[in-house]
């Protein structure tokens, strides 16, 4: 629980890097190439990123979690397990980049709009560049190595922002796609390089007796089939909207709107992350060794700390919309405020989801998460049809927003169940007591377009000085980051 708690906030410091870099991205590029060219770029980038992390992920992942369960008392299998999934990443990483490639005149007809086609191909470079860096992370998350997981998320988010931002003002929006090519390709090479030394310094049994047998094909994939699938699902729950807002309403302007609705108003699941990723190589390793208490005590801890930490990131989200998008994106965004507002709200549910989700998936109950992700899916499409037509923006927000409800609600029920784990009401109670207080005197303090960032962090505070003078923060709420302030 000590190791879980310092790597957590190891990992979400890496974490807010890595996203403040995403949110420099996506202010420079919605300034330099405005409303219309940015449209088209989210448009291009974030499709061709939902397929690598609902297609490219499954293998690493369950990669991660064999080896999560061996490294202790079986280092020489670290290597057969490796081998057996780079195979099988690098088959079905293949056949996607060329699938994409050749299939970029009909999803660009879909939209419709054929003059998406080139940056559609080019973009199709982006997914094994993104592959390779995301396969070696997951490989020294298995291993538990977080503070280097850590250092590769910053070393990622230095060289996007570098790359990015300048081809894209040297190139318009070819440039910033191929920005996302070369990236992930210097963290994969930096990650590569110390894979080596680190292995050969912490697990020195891993090369003496190292085993050049595979292992078993059929076990990493009886696990990572149920685990793409969610993740295919899960992805199209969080972009699904974006491609009805262009589909029915046929406007880039409004597609980059809400697009910049959407990349602001998902800073609470990003920033959450961290645990999920986390949490799945750590129950792992607790169901392998069968600590049932150790399984509780760990889901338990990150459901309390979702409750408390999410609570106040959505409410001030919510308060100071406008300011945020301002700040981000400039006057020319603005509109984007009515929709965020609705969006931030089923973030935080879907975020519960999420997290919990890879509580399951660490558990082997992988098909869980699956099933309702897929009927999330099914929900949204009636939905989308049913309310962007009428509402425009709004409606794409409230659809994403009602179906993630739905999506909590059956995971918490799931998670109560097989962990028996829940979240007391007195935590709720005042959690969404102090909330209410922070919301009500937002009013009172400075909210321009600036002054509000440090209104914000004062009411952030103050939520949490709130929370402990009901007594419902503890001491051993607070110990990891009072830890990692005494060692800065």
């Amino acid at each position: 629980m000590k190791k879980f708690s310092q790597s957590l906030a190891w990992l979400t410091g890496a974490e807010i890097i890595y996203n403040l870099s995403g949110y420099i991205v996506h202010s420079a590029l919605g300034r330099t190439l405005g409303p219309e060219a940015y449209g088209r770029y989210a448009l291009v980038i974030t499709l061709t990123t939902m397929i690598i992390v609902l297609v490219g992920n499954g293998i690493p992942t369950t990669m991660s979690k064999y080896l999560s369960a061996v490294f202790e008392k079986h280092p020489e299998q670290i290597f057969g397990i490796r081998l057996s999934a780079f195979k099988l990443q690098a088959l079905l990483m293949g056949a996607v980049t060329l699938i994409f490639f050749f299939s970029a005149p009909l999803i660009a007809w879909a939209l419709p709009d054929p003059s998406l086609t080139p940056l559609f191909q080019l973009s199709a470079f982006v997914i094994p560049t993104f592959a390779a860096a995301s396969f070696n992370l997951y490989f020294f998350i298995g291993l538990h190595f977080f503070r280097l997981q850590a250092v590769l998320k910053i070393i990622r988010a230095v060289t996007r922002v570098a790359f990015i931002v300048t081809l894209a003002m040297l190139f318009g929006v070819k440039g910033a796609i191929t920005g996302n090519i070369l990236a992930p390709l210097v963290v994969f090479i930096v990650g590569f390089l110390l894979e080596g030394i680190l292995i050969r310094k912490y697990f020195p049994l891993a090369y003496e007796n190292k085993s050049t047998e595979s292992f078993s094909y059929k076990t990493l994939i009886q696990y990572a089939w149920p685990l793409t699938v969610f993740l295919l699902f899960y992805e199209l729950i969080l972009t699904l909207d974006l491609y009805f807002v262009k589909g029915l309403l046929g406007s880039d302007h409004l597609t980059g709107i809400y697009s910049a609705a959407i990349t602001v108003g998902r800073i609470p699941y990003y920033l959450f992350y961290a645990l999920a990723i986390i949490l799945l190589p750590a129950i792992a390793k607790t169901t392998a060794a069968n600590d049932a208490p150790e399984t509780k005590k760990l889901v338990n801890k990150s459901l309390r700390m979702l409750t408390l930490l999410l609570v106040p990131m959505v409410t001030l989200l919510i308060a100071y919309t406008s300011q945020a998008l301002h700040l981000f994106y400039g006057p020319k965004f603005i509109d984007a405020a009515a929709p965020m507002a609705i969006y931030v709200i089923g973030v935080g549910f879907l975020t519960v989801f999420y997290v919990l989700s890879f509580a399951l998936n660490g558990a082997g109950l992988v098909k869980i998460p699956m099933k309702l992700a897929f009927f999330g899916v099914l929900g949204m499409i009636p939905l989308n049809f049913l309310l962007i037509p009428r509402f425009a923006l709004v409606g794409a927000a409230l659809a994403t927003t009602i179906i993630c409800f739905v999506l909590m609600l059956a995971i918490l029920l799931y998670t109560k169940r097989h962990f028996n784990v829940h979240v007391s009401w007195r935590t709720f109670f005042f959690s969404g007591l102090s909330a209410l207080i922070i919301t009500l005197l937002a009013r009172f303090l400075p909210h321009g377009d600036i002054s509000f960032l440090l209104s914000g962090t004062i009411l952030f505070g103050l939520y949490f000085g709130l929370l402990r003078l009901f007594r419902e923060l503890n001491n051993e709420d607070l110990a990891p980051f009072q830890k990692l302030l005494k060692r800065s």
